[in-house]
This record gives C-alpha cells, sequence and structure tokens, in this order.
C-alpha cells in the first residue's frame, strides 16, 4: 500500500516539476494571450478596413478624372473629299480624350458617408478594446484559477502524506494490540480515498492548465511554471466601495456601451443618406479631346494645294474639343425602392436605441453582482480565517486525545477532514478575492494589461 502509493504520488509531481522550465507571472500570460489571439489580428485587420472606408469615404469630395486612348485601321472604300468619290484605301485614325466630373450636390450624401465612416471606425476601435480586456479578464481567470488548484493539490498531497504516516502508526499499534484491527482497516480505507483525491486535484490542474495554454494559444510547447506571490503577501485588505459610483463610472468606461452609442450615431447617419437619395444630384463635367487621321488634309498656300496634316497639327491644335456641362437627375419614381430603404434605415436607428438601454441595464446589473459577489466574499475571509484556526486547533486536540487513547480513529479523522476543508475554503477564498477585484475592474472598463494582485 505505502509503495503504491508512494509511486503514484510521484507520477502526479512529475507534470508539475515539467512546468519549472519557464517560469511566468499573471502579466507574461497576460502579454503572450495578446501577442498570440487571433480575434484581437482580426480585429487590427478591420480597423485597417475602416481606415480605408475612410480615405474613400474623403476621396468621394474629389472628382473623378478618366483618360482613354484610341486607334482605328479602317480598310475599304471610303469617301474622299478632296476628289469627291469612293476609293478603296486604308486610312489609319488615333484620338484620345480626358474628361473630368464632380458632385456639386446629392443632399449632402459624401458629408453623411463620411460621417458613416468615421463614426464605423470608431465602433471597431472600441470593440477592439473590449475585445483586449476580454482576453486580460479571461486570461486572469484562468491563471489564478490553475494556481488555486496547485495550492489545492498541494492541501491534498500534504493531507495524504499525514494520512500514510498514520497508518503506519496505526499499523504498529495494532501489531503490539493496543488499536483494533479495524481502525487499521479504516485507515486504509481513508487513505485510498486521500489518494483518490490527489487524482481529481491533479485532474483539474491539468485541466486549467490546458484552458490557460488555450487561451494564451502558444503552440510552442513550452511548459510553463506560474509563478504568484506568497498568499501572505497578497493584499487582502478590502476597499471601501460604493455601488451608485461603481455604476455611474461603468457608464462613462465600459467600452461596449461606447461602441453601441456610436452604433446609434452610425445609424443616424444611414438614414440621412436614404433620405438624401430621394433629392436631385447635381454634377459638372468638362472633358478635352483630340483626334488624328492619315487621310486627313488641308489646303497649304504656299504650295497651292491640300497637304497631309502631321500628328501633332491634327491632335493638338486643328482636331480639338473641349466641353464643359452640369446635369440634374431627379428621382421620380423607383417602385418605391428609396422610400422602402428609407423606412428601413428609420426602424434600424429604433432597434439598435432599444439596444442601447438595454446593453446599459445589463451594465448596471453587471456591476451590481459584482459589488454584492465582493462584499460576500470580504465577509467569507473573516469567516474563513475563523474556521481555519479553530479546525487546526481541534485537530490538534483530537489527535492528543488519540495518542492516549481517549478518542477514537473516526473522531480523529473527522477532525483532520474538517481540517482539511477549513484549509481548502481558505485558499479558496483568498483567491476568490483577489480574482473578484478583477472582476469589478472588467465590469467597471477598468481592466488593463498591467494586472497588479
Amino acid at each position: 500500500m505505502i509503495l503504491r502509493t508512494l509511486f503514484i504520488t510521484i507520477l502526479l509531481s512529475i507534470p508539475v516539476l515539467s512546468q519549472a522550465q519557464t517560469s511566468i507571472t499573471l502579466e507574461d500570460a497576460i502579454r503572450i494571450a495578446l501577442e498570440n489571439n487571433y480575434q484581437l489580428k482580426q480585429a487590427e485587420n478591420n480597423l485597417d478596413v475602416t481606415d480605408n472606408a475612410v480615405l474613400n469615404a474623403k476621396a468621394d469630395f474629389l472628382p473623378s478624372i478618366s483618360a482613354s486612348y484610341n486607334g482605328t485601321r479602317r480598310v475599304g472604300q471610303q469617301f474622299d473629299q478632296t476628289t469627291v468619290t469612293f476609293e478603296n484605301v486604308t486610312t489609319q485614325s488615333l484620338g484620345g480624350n480626358l474628361n473630368s466630373s464632380i458632385t456639386v450636390f446629392n443632399g449632402f450624401n459624401n458629408i453623411n458617408n463620411l460621417r458613416r465612416a468615421n463614426a464605423n471606425r470608431s465602433i471597431q476601435i472600441e470593440e477592439s478594446q473590449r475585445l483586449r480586456e476580454n482576453i486580460i479578464f479571461t486570461t486572469a481567470s484562468r491563471f489564478l484559477q490553475v494556481v488555486l488548484n496547485e495550492e489545492l493539490l498541494k492541501i491534498s498531497q500534504e493531507n495524504l502524506d499525514v494520512s500514510e504516516q498514520q497508518y503506519i502508526q496505526i499499523e504498529a499499534q495494532v501489531e503490539v494490540g493496543r488499536s483494533p484491527n479495524v481502525d487499521l482497516l479504516n485507515q486504509a480505507s481513508l487513505v485510498a480515498n486521500e489518494e483518490l483525491t490527489v487524482i481529481q486535484r491533479e485532474n483539474a490542474l491539468e485541466s486549467s492548465y490546458a484552458l490557460l495554454m488555450r487561451i494564451m494559444q502558444d503552440d510552442s510547447g513550452t511548459e510553463y511554471s506560474l509563478v504568484m506571490p506568497d498568499i501572505d503577501e497578497l493584499d487582502l485588505m478590502p476597499l471601501d466601495y460604493n455601488l451608485q459610483e461603481l455604476m455611474q463610472e461603468a457608464i462613462q468606461n465600459r467600452r461596449d456601451l461606447r461602441a453601441q452609442q456610436l452604433t446609434i450615431d452610425r445609424n443616424r447617419y444611414d438614414v440621412s443618406i436614404a433620405r438624401a437619395n430621394l433629392l436631385p444630384t447635381i454634377t459638372a463635367s468638362m472633358g478635352i479631346s483630340g483626334s488624328y487621321n492619315d487621310r486627313f488634309r488641308a489646303f497649304d498656300p504656299e504650295l497651292g494645294r491640300s497637304v497631309p496634316l502631321s500628328y501633332i497639327d491634327q491632335f493638338f491644335d486643328r482636331n480639338v474639343n473641349s466641353f464643359i456641362g452640369f446635369n440634374v437627375q431627379i428621382p421620380i419614381f423607383d417602385n418605391l425602392s428609396r422610400r422602402t430603404n428609407l423606412q428601413n434605415t428609420k426602424i434600424t436607428l429604433k432597434n439598435s436605441q432599444l439596444e442601447l438601454e438595454n446593453v446599459r441595464f445589463q451594465v448596471n446589473e453587471e456591476v451590481r453582482q459584482a459589488y454584492n459577489d465582493y462584499m460576500s466574499i470580504v465577509k467569507e475571509l473573516d469567516s474563513t480565517q475563523k474556521a481555519l484556526t479553530a479546525a487546526e486547533r481541534a485537530y490538534e486536540t483530537e489527535f492528543q486525545r488519540y495518542e492516549v487513547g481517549a478518542s477514537t480513529l473516526i473522531e480523529l479523522n473527522q477532525a483532520n477532514a474538517n481540517y482539511v476543508l477549513a484549509q481548502s475554503n481558505r485558499i479558496q477564498t483568498i483567491y476568490n478575492f483577489v480574482f473578484q477585484e478583477k472582476v469589478l475592474d472588467f465590469y467597471l472598463g477598468q481592466l488593463t494589461d498591467s494586472v497588479e494582485l
């Protein structure tokens, strides 16, 4: 039994020892998670998309310019102006033009498009920051869970060691007739149960470690040892919070609430854009063109006859045309498409306003719940300390009574179970208290990369 227990204990300690290859703090884990998280990388790419949309909206204020150049070769009968006859000839012609147009009025559509693009970019920034806070929060949560499971595993292993020592003592007492054989059987059952507890704690540790590695998204295969301050070094001094002040602070800081407010602004611009589509659009245009034809001739006074004109004379002088004009487009009837679109954008705006109220309500509820949990854990800090002190004294007293034969093994094991439970409750309360402060920061929108414990 003892050899088997020792073998199991050594096997369970191997994963923990292998983690000592690289030590990381909570800040290190958060940094790795932020560097590797694919969602943050996608958010950065999406922000580039919104930047391009803003640039495109600004470019809509500029005139559009286009140029073209073409060439044609014709073979067949063509009319010759000089001889006033049709001849079977081959002609070559070239032509080019430069056109420009600019929107003079389109119901301020360009302005609203630019405002909408800026609002969309701001939404993306706020959502990216909230995503960043979520990653920090999740990483801190899983980091602390791993550390908690390590502490609970240590308690279970220490308890198993004590039970094994008691087994050896009881075995010796049974051999000399000081204790009944049933005590040895009971102690063997207790050792086996505590071995099971150690295995369960080890499994819980491995599972929590896997979850931490998942949020860190580190596929290098590196095994990490988590570094935490000693429990005695943790700041367990409760802070004096005011619930109403916390709610107001959350309303001002929460990124998801800002994103929803910006969504309302964007939807307002959508309404303005849809309304502008019902108004006339005025555009101004201008252009210049030139052409060349190898059959084009002109009379030369010096020679007294018509001669072919050169490319430069035709394209840049004789055959140059320019124009300037404007166009007014008035929407009259398009099967109610524009009006239906306007009504849909108004409905979307109303829904986003309702969603804002829902987000504001959710923020208040999250802060209220986090505040109540914090106040509850503050009370648990004092009660678990008292329970641990009392359970420790009770176990020591019961052990002394058992040594002199004034108590039974069942009473001793019960006192030991109470002591182990008090230790576990104390450890969990301490780490829950530390984590609950970060929960409050998260719901207040104040969580940063530098998380201090």
